[in-house]
């Protein structure tokens, strides 16, 4: 069963919208190599189709280009792009092809094909992560949290809606302050409780 993953720039305050706007100041070579090491290596990548939008508009002319982003761009194109959208879509990207129709159902089909273990990795499309993580189809969460609060935008969990147990895998600090947080979407929150809790607060 293949696994589903996603990664993020997120700010402090939870957003993720816009991320060119905030993020940029604190890229360095480690994440960089963060970025290489999961993006830089997926075999399939599922993508919103804003984000895909995005990538087709710049990955291909850097590959071209052939300057010091070429190699990753090489990457992103040899990948197998999946465009979740309802509309019709005229892909000029190689190796594009769209999933429409119910979501849910084509992931987990996505997740059962044979032949391959390889997960699929998803970047940014928080639609797509959002509908996702209320199916209980994402598995893992990279976010690469920022030392900054936004003050304004979308965020990750949108409010009114069910707590999302996460489960942290590992974390690492960049030099900028940057988090390489990796997360299992859990299916229960942790093992404290309430009376747990109550030993640890201060008293007054």
């Amino acid at each position: 069963m293949r696994k589903i993953k996603a990664q993020l720039f997120i700010s402090l305050d939870g957003v993720v919208e816009a991320p060119d706007q905030w993020h940029f100041p604190y890229f360095n070579e480690e994440m960089g190599a963060a970025v290489d090491a999961t993006l830089g290596r997926a075999e399939t990548l599922l993508l919103g189709r804003r984000t895909y939008d995005g990538f087709a508009g710049a990955w291909p002319e850097r590959e071209a280009a052939g300057g010091e982003d070429a190699p990753f761009a090489g990457v992103l194109g040899d990948a197998r792009k999946i465009v979740v959208s309802n509309s019709p879509l005229d892909f000029t990207w190689r190796n594009s092809e769209q999933l429409g129709g119910d979501l849910a159902a084509g992931v987990a089909a996505l997740k059962a094909e044979p032949g391959t273990e390889a997960p699929v990795w998803i970047s940014g499309s928080v639609s797509v992560v959002r509908q996702l993580v209320a199916a209980g189809l994402l598995d893992e969460l990279n976010l690469l949290l920022h030392p900054i609060a936004v003050r304004g935008g979308m965020r990750l969990f949108e409010q009114d809606a069910a707590p999302v147990p996460l489960e942290l895998l590992s974390a690492e600090t960049f030099r900028t302050g940057v988090l390489n947080l990796f997360y299992a979407v859990a299916s229960t929150p942790g093992e404290g409780t309430y009376e747990d809790a109550k030993t640890h607060l201060p008293q007054h």
